[in-house]
């Protein structure tokens, strides 16, 4: 008899609507039961874990048929605002459910992947709700609720609409704090998020380093000089990155201009991690390299001949590279050949 009563599996659809009908329990000052709060939170649970199910498979293969129905349904009525919202009410102590904050970033970060005949639903949604993108910045004190959302936010970036909008905001300013966060979790992930968004979209990145060019670079060169190493490491590997992308020409040619960001490079050089002083290798050699170097940095680097090759003679990996000594080659034939120019003479001390 038991099986004359099994319940229907819910369609994509109605799965999506009832994910709309349950999440108002989340909020813990809901004029409810607590008792019953519980039961619709174990329901919830339910419902987001078959929507994973539905997208990613179980015992069977997801279906295209599937996926694109719980698509559409799920960018309707402002779904996916919603189920951002109720992250943080999702309460690990109360009911246990991390699992469930586990699976409601899987499933967002798929939705943020489907297309439907051809169509990004995610980025037309996201072009008109992109302001629903400052509920995902790791501005939280609880890590586990950060990083769920830095894996949503690094889904979205994805999409050029939102990577754009964050650039372009003065949100962009926050991750300059965020990625020095005593938290090591929380810096790591703003870390990777930032990442995303200086190299996912080349001539949006670009057009912004362009623009932003003065006050992005005084506080991305504070980064390089701080304290922790970590950020150190990370700050000059990614700053590599940028400027080797041919795209970002112009702003690298502006950057190795500068004698005091050349300053920056041969005190990495001299870091105590040796991982730093490679990354740094990677940027300095950018400067003996640009044909229309100013006077100063000319002078700095003739002043500091002797030092800058011995210290390449002895400046190797641990495993052979042929590239590797290929550049500090063309870099200490460059420096050996320089000639002063008409102003005075600079002794670099910090090298």
């Amino acid at each position: 008899m038991k099986g004359l009563f099994k319940t229907k599996p819910r369609t994509p659809v109605e799965l999506v609507q009832h994910l709309r009908h349950l999440l108002p329990y989340t909020a813990p000052n809901l004029a409810v039961r607590k008792t019953k709060r519980q039961e619709k939170i174990c329901e919830l649970r339910k419902v987001i874990h078959e929507m994973r199910t539905a997208l990613y498979g179980g015992e069977r293969e997801p279906t295209e048929e599937a996926c694109v129905k719980l698509t559409l349904e799920f960018y309707k009525e402002d779904t996916f605002r919603m189920l951002i919202a109720s992250l943080p009410d999702l309460d690990t102590g109360e009911f246990g459910i991390l699992q469930t904050r586990q699976d409601v970033t899987h499933v967002i970060m798929n939705l943020q992947r489907q297309r439907v005949n051809g169509r990004s639903i995610a980025s037309e949604y996201l072009e008109c709700n992109s302001d629903l993108l400052a509920l995902l910045l790791p501005c939280s004190d609880d890590s586990e609720l950060a990083l769920s959302y830095g894996a949503i936010l690094r889904e979205c970036i994805r999409h050029q609409v939102a990577a754009k909008y964050i650039l372009e905001s003065d949100y962009i300013k926050m991750f300059f704090r965020y990625i020095q966060d005593p938290c090591f979790d929380i810096a790591s992930d703003a870390t990777a998020t930032f990442r995303e968004l200086l190299t996912r979209h080349k001539s949006t990145v670009a057009e912004f380093l362009s623009k932003n060019y003065d006050w992005f670079f005084q506080e991305y060169n504070s980064l390089m000089e701080s304290s922790n190493y970590i950020t150190r490491r990370n700050a000059v590997k990614l700053l590599g990155s940028m400027l080797l992308d041919r795209s970002n020409t112009s702003v690298m040619v502006r950057y190795v201009s500068s004698l005091d960001n050349m300053r920056i490079h041969m005190n990495l050089l001299r870091d105590s991690n040796r991982s730093i002083q490679i990354e740094a290798f990677h940027v300095f050699k950018l400067f003996p390299a640009n044909q229309r170097k100013p006077p100063e940095i000319v002078n700095v680097l003739v002043a500091n001949r002797s030092k800058l090759i011995r210290f390449f003679s002895d400046f190797n990996l641990e495993k052979a590279d042929e590239q590797f000594e290929s550049d500090k080659a063309e870099v200490v034939k460059e420096i050996a050949t320089l000639e002063p120019k008409d102003q005075t003479m600079h002794n670099f001390k910090e090298m």
